[in-house]
């Protein structure tokens, strides 16, 4: 049986496995890691080279490793301080991801991730006793903790998405998911119409026009940019203290989608965007929304909700993801066998973030109501982190 069992090989993942180790070596035998890559950080590594991601949105004290200034440490040593971006120290990717190689080494979990994905999830039948997981390549194991810290969901979808007629060229028409920047060919004079108002609609905008394309972008409300993707005093007591200090976890809710405010942009980016909209090659389309497209032989016909026509070559979707314990299956799992309070599809996790009734902990976005607007970044990862390594400790 293994003491502990983490699904997910994301940057949190990583965050807490070394926590763990470092404050029980021991757990190293008894530790076990399970994601569908075998390898840590893949989904990460590859939604960085899909988008053309030069730098992290996240102040360079917030990484895996336990101590917060290990990456300025590094940087140091390699003599590439000057990927540290800003006042923030904002890494650029590749030293992001040569630093996470080093505390992999470092805390020997080079071969720690088994290449399969759990399918089911029993719990035991009374009390929190240990758990039987079914794995996708047939085996079973026994877990007496589990965490999941997997994915951000599924795709969101515009409802006239749902409404186009007839047929299309598959390429035609994609969510950010299902796009991949590197791979594309020159796009020279095609029009894409890109929806979305936040850092990935812009990352993808910017790859469109380095290609050569003509892009037109759309934001139902004002392309905001700011450094983080919530106010700095959220990653802090500032904000955080009353947050936590507040009983009602639908005002928690309320306070978490307020502090997001639906996507932003950082500034450096919102300046290649104006810089491509004054050379021509960009027109920004705010405070707009598609009303419906229609496929006319070979480009897409778009009204939109001001009253104006489009055309487009393609239209590529950087509407997010839907998150919620119905959009998980594990999680769905979960709430079957041990029902647990919903906000808006949010569960209401203890304070550890564990399931209430179980030893299954949660990390990512989905535990907002505990950790705030960051729970689904670095930040969020090292606080969720924390949490987690605190239960296991005291067991």
């Amino acid at each position: 049986m293994a003491d502990i069992v983490i699904v997910g090989a994301g940057p949190q993942a990583l965050t807490l496995s070394c926590l763990l180790l470092q404050k029980r070596p021991r757990l190293h035998r008894r530790l076990r890691i399970v994601d569908p890559s075998g390898r840590w950080l893949s989904r990460w590594q590859r939604q960085m080279e899909r988008y053309e991601i030069p730098w992290l949105r996240s102040p360079s004290p917030h990484h895996p490793h336990p101590n917060p200034n290990a990456l300025r440490n590094f940087a140091h040593r390699q003599q590439r301080s000057r990927q540290l971006e800003g006042p923030y120290g904002l890494p650029h990717t590749d030293l992001f991801a040569q630093f996470c190689r080093q505390v992999i080494a470092e805390y020997q979990l080079s071969e720690g991730v088994q290449a399969a994905h759990v399918e089911r999830i029993r719990l035991p039948q009374v009390g929190t006793g240990p758990m039987e997981l079914a794995l996708s390549d047939g085996t079973t194991m026994t877990a007496g903790r589990l965490v999941l810290a997997t994915g951000s969901g599924t795709p969101q979808m515009p409802s006239w998405v749902g409404e186009i007629a007839g047929n299309h060229p598959p390429e035609a028409l994609k969510h950010s998911d299902r796009i991949h920047l590197p791979s594309l060919h020159p796009l020279q004079g095609q029009r894409i119409l890109i929806v979305g108002g936040g850092l990935t609609s812009a990352h993808l905008a910017l790859g469109a026009l380095r290609r050569g394309a003509l892009v037109h972008l759309l934001c139902r409300r004002t392309l905001k940019h700011r450094p983080f993707d919530a106010d700095p005093g959220w990653l802090g007591p500032k904000y955080l203290k009353a947050f936590r200090a507040e009983p009602c976890m639908q005002r928690r809710h309320q306070q978490v989608l307020e502090a997001r405010d639906g996507g932003s942009v950082t500034p450096e980016t919102a300046a290649q965007l104006r810089q491509a909209q004054r050379a021509g090659a960009l027109q920004l389309h705010e405070h707009c929304e598609v009303r419906s497209a229609r496929w006319c032989s070979d480009q897409w016909s778009v009204l939109c909700t001001d009253g104006h026509g489009l055309e487009a070559d393609r239209i590529w979707l950087a509407t997010g993801h839907r998150q919620g314990v119905s959009q998980h299956p594990l999680l769905r799992q979960l709430q079957e066998q041990r029902p647990i309070d919903l906000v808006n599809d949010w569960p209401v996790l203890k304070t550890d973030l564990s399931w209430p009734g179980s030893t299954v902990h949660v990390m990512g976005g989905l535990t907002a109501l505990q950790i705030g607007p960051a729970a689904r970044n670095l930040f969020g990862g090292r606080e969720a982190a924390l949490r987690i390594c605190r239960a296991v400790i005291k067991q």
